[in-house]
């Protein structure tokens, strides 16, 4: 079973929702991200997904923007971020995850991203600018490296969209909860719910649902409805505000640990299966 298969089977088993955190790699400094990771998965996140800083993030709002900007400017690349992984998977077991766009990766090459990722300790890959239908060459690649491929549903996804992405991916289905970039939002949008409900019908695999998830009162909407929920711009915010006399990793602690995702609450719907 993948590591990302295991996490969720034992989240489940203890009745929860998972809460996964979100990192631009080298915010805010380049040396950080490791720290910022052990920070994270110590107050209690159950996966880490690592942002690859790009310049034209389509799918990103402004947080995630100027954390990644920060990033590029202090000299980040697809390289230093397989550095930073793989210093990060050394303090670690949690699942590990990039999120990029497709450009980075065409640039370094498919199959060598895929290999370098793996060695890593990367466990999944999220690419928010790849539909299903476009995924032909990436996908071979991924499995072939052993790390799983994660799509997007959106509420204003085709019934025929949901099913390609469901079809097509393996670790776990990313539900966006809002229509439009990331960023954090008052109040969850409720067109998420029925989405889930969707997503369902067409896959056993978890349901994990990000951008806009911003508050403990977001999580508990979700429980019982999702299997996980991924936490960026929020957590970025954090390690923003941070004070310059402390440690940037207080951000992690903050966020992560005040956020009850421990609470225990009914099984959702469905049994995810392993794509590992």
């Amino acid at each position: 079973m993948s590591r990302i298969g295991s996490m969720f089977a034992r989240v489940r088993a203890e009745r929860r929702l998972a809460l996964i955190a979100y990192l631009t790699v080298g915010y805010p400094r380049l040396a950080l991200t490791p720290a910022l990771v052990e920070a994270a998965a110590g107050a209690g996140a159950d996966a880490v997904e690592l942002g690859i800083p790009f310049s034209d993030p389509l799918a990103d709002g402004r947080t995630i923007q100027a954390a990644s900007q920060l990033a590029l400017k202090a000299g980040m690349t697809v390289a230093g971020a397989l550095e930073s992984a793989q210093a990060a998977r050394s303090v670690t077991q949690v699942p590990l995850l990039f999120m990029t766009y497709l450009n980075p990766i065409l640039a370094f090459g498919l199959d060598r991203f895929c290999r370098a990722a793996k060695a890593a300790g990367i466990d999944g890959l999220i690419v928010p600018d790849l539909p299903p239908a476009e995924s032909g060459e990436l996908r071979p690649a991924a499995d072939a490296a052993g790390i799983d491929l994660v799509f997007f549903v959106a509420p204003t996804s085709s019934d025929t969209g949901i099913e390609a992405a469901c079809r097509a991916a393996t670790g776990f289905i990313y539900c966006v909860a809002v229509t439009g970039v990331t960023g954090a939002r008052a109040q969850l949008d409720p067109a998420v719910l029925p989405l889930i409900e969707v997503v369902r019908r067409h896959t056993t695999l978890p349901v994990v649902v990000g951008f806009g998830i911003s508050k403990p009162e977001h999580l508990a909407a979700l429980e019982g409805k999702a299997d996980g929920a991924i936490v960026a711009s929020a957590l970025l915010d954090a390690i923003a505000q941070a004070p310059r006399v402390a440690s940037p990793s207080a951000g992690p602690r903050h966020i992560v640990g005040r956020w009850p995702s421990r609470k225990r609450f009914p099984q959702p719907r469905g049994t995810p299966r392993n794509a590992g």
